[in-house]
C-alpha cells in the first residue's frame, strides 16, 4: 500500500493532471505535493481548503438526509478541473486529495475513478 509521496507520483501519471497534493482542511496546509500547483503551494492549499468547507457545510443537511457521505468535489473552470477526493470519509478525516487538470487533455470520468482508487490504498503514517 503506497504512503503520500507514491500515491501523488502514481496521481501524476493520471491523463491530463497538472499537479497533485494531499490537504489537511483542518489546517488548509498542503501535507504533500506533486507538479505544479495552480498559484503556488500554499495559497492552492488554502483556496481548495475553503471550496472544501463550504462544499461540506452546504451539503451536510442533503447528505445526512439519506445517510450519504460526501466523497468528492468537482470544480471546472474554462481551462482546468479541480477534482477533492477526501479520505475516510466514513471516519471523519480531515485530508484530502486534490487534483487539478487541463480541461483540454484530461478525462474527469477516469480522473474521479483513478483518484478514488489512490484515496482507498492510500497509507498514512
Amino acid at each position: 500500500m503506497p504512503g503520500i509521496d507514491e500515491s501523488l507520483r502514481h496521481a501524476m501519471s493520471i491523463p491530463g493532471v497538472l499537479g497533485a497534493g494531499l490537504v489537511d482542511y483542518a489546517s488548509g496546509l498542503a501535507v504533500g505535493s506533486a507538479g505544479d500547483w495552480p498559484c503556488g503551494e500554499e495559497p492552492a492549499a488554502a483556496g481548495a481548503t475553503e471550496v472544501a468547507r463550504a462544499a461540506l457545510e452546504n451539503a451536510t443537511f442533503a447528505v445526512s438526509a439519506v445517510g450519504d457521505v460526501v466523497e468528492d468535489i468537482v470544480v471546472a473552470s474554462a481551462a482546468r478541473y479541480h477534482v477533492l477526493r477526501f479520505l475516510n470519509a466514513k471516519l471523519d478525516s480531515r485530508l484530502f486529495l486534490y487534483l487539478w487538470l487541463d480541461r483540454e487533455h484530461a478525462n474527469l470520468a477516469i480522473a474521479r475513478h483513478r483518484l478514488a482508487g489512490l484515496a482507498a490504498d492510500l497509507v498514512l503514517g
